[in-house]
C-alpha cells in the first residue's frame, strides 16, 4: 500500500487535482425529498459489498484522493455501515471519512458507534426546522432529524453540517432561522442552491434562486470570509458565534474550475461529474469478472482524464 508520505496527486486536464471521493453506497432511502439530485444516478438496486468499497476507496487514495464522503440515497439504511466506515477510516493516506444523511434513523448510539469506527462528521439534509415545511419538501417528520442532528453533535462528529438546499418560495424565507439554530446546536449551516438534476423540471423553474443577493447580505454581516480554494472556492462567512457556507454550484465557472472531486455510484462506476451521465467509467463490472487492481487503477486515471468543468466561459456566451 502507498504510504502517505510517498502518495502521488494526479491532476486532469484543467490543472485540477483529485483530492476527494463521493461514494455512493446505496440509491433507497426513506424520505423522498423534491429537491434530491441522488447524486446525479440513474436508478440502479445494484450495491457494492464493503470490500469492493474499501478497494477502489485504495486504489482513490493512492492516486491522492484524501477525503471520502459517504452519500446516498440515505447512507443508514445499510446494516453494513459501520463497517463501511471503520473500513475506509483504516485506509492508508485517507485524513478524513465523512457522511451525508438525512438523520432521522441517527439515533445516539449509532453516532457514537460510527464516530468510534472512525467517521469524521457528518453532512445532514435538513431544508427546515418548520414541521410543515419539511413535510412539505421531504415527507418526512422533522423531530426525527433534529433528534438525528442533536446526536451527531453529542457525539463530538465535528463540524456536523446542516445541509439545506433553498427552495424558492418555499424555505427561503427560513434562512435567518437557521442560521440561528445552526448558532444555538454549535453546528455550520450551508446554503446550496437547487440543482437542475434528478428532479422535475418545473419544479426547478418554479423554485430555482440564485443565492448572490443572500450571499452579499452575508458579507456585509460577517466577521471574515475565507475561500475553501479545493471545495469548488466556496465561501464561509464568520457570523457571530456561527459559520455560513455557501454552494451555488449552477452556471458557476469559478465553482467548476476549482473541482477537486469525483463521484462512485452506488452500483460502481466513476462518475467525473454530476451534471453529466454520458462519461461513466464501470469499476464494479471489471473487479467481478477478475480483473486486477492494476486494470482498476488504470480505469481510475481514465475517469480523471474525463474530468472537466461543466460549466465553462464557452457555455456561457
Amino acid at each position: 500500500m502507498t504510504s502517505h508520505r510517498q502518495r502521488m496527486v494526479i491532476f486532469d486536464r484543467y490543472s485540477r487535482p483529485l483530492l476527494n471521493l463521493r461514494v455512493a453506497i446505496t440509491q433507497r432511502c426513506n424520505l423522498n425529498c423534491s429537491y434530491c439530485h441522488r447524486e446525479g444516478e440513474n436508478k440502479s438496486t445494484t450495491e457494492m459489498a464493503p470490500a469492493e468499497i474499501a478497494l477502489f476507496t485504495q486504489v482513490a487514495s493512492e492516486l491522492g484522493v484524501r477525503r471520502v464522503k459517504i452519500t446516498g440515497g440515505e447512507p443508514l439504511l445499510r446494516e453494513d455501515i459501520t463497517e463501511i466506515v471503520h473500513r475506509l477510516a483504516k485506509i492508508d493516506g485517507i485524513d478524513e471519512v465523512s457522511l451525508v444523511t438525512n438523520a432521522t434513523l441517527l439515533t445516539s448510539r449509532l453516532a457514537k458507534e460510527l464516530r468510534d469506527r472512525g467517521l469524521a462528521r457528518v453532512n445532514i439534509s435538513l431544508p427546515s426546522t418548520d414541521a410543515e415545511t419539511y413535510r412539505n419538501l421531504t415527507k418526512g417528520e422533522v423531530s426525527e432529524a433534529i433528534r438525528g442532528v442533536e446526536a451527531a453533535v453529542a457525539a463530538g462528529l465535528f463540524p456536523t453540517k446542516l445541509n439545506m438546499v433553498v427552495v424558492g418560495e418555499v424555505n427561503e424565507r427560513e434562512i435567518s432561522s437557521m442560521i440561528e439554530f445552526a448558532r444555538r446546536l454549535g453546528t455550520v449551516l450551508q446554503l446550496i442552491e437547487l440543482e437542475p438534476v434528478n428532479i422535475d423540471p418545473k419544479f426547478y423553474s418554479e423554485h430555482r434562486l440564485p443565492l448572490d443577493l443572500t450571499e452579499k447580505e452575508l458579507r456585509d454581516k460577517s466577521i471574515s470570509v475565507v475561500s475553501r480554494r479545493y471545495m469548488q472556492n466556496r465561501r464561509v462567512y464568520s457570523l457571530p458565534g456561527v459559520q455560513v457556507e455557501v454552494v451555488r454550484p449552477v452556471e458557476n465557472t469559478e465553482f467548476c474550475s476549482h473541482c477537486a472531486r469525483i463521484r462512485l455510484t452506488s452500483d460502481g462506476r466513476l462518475k467525473p461529474c454530476l451534471m453529466r451521465n454520458d462519461n461513466l467509467v464501470d469499476l464494479l463490472g471489471p473487479l467481478r469478472s477478475g480483473r486486477s487492481e492494476e486494470y482498476i487503477r488504470s480505469l481510475f486515471r481514465r475517469a480523471n482524464e474525463l474530468r472537466e468543468p461543466f460549466f465553462k466561459e464557452s457555455r456561457l456566451e
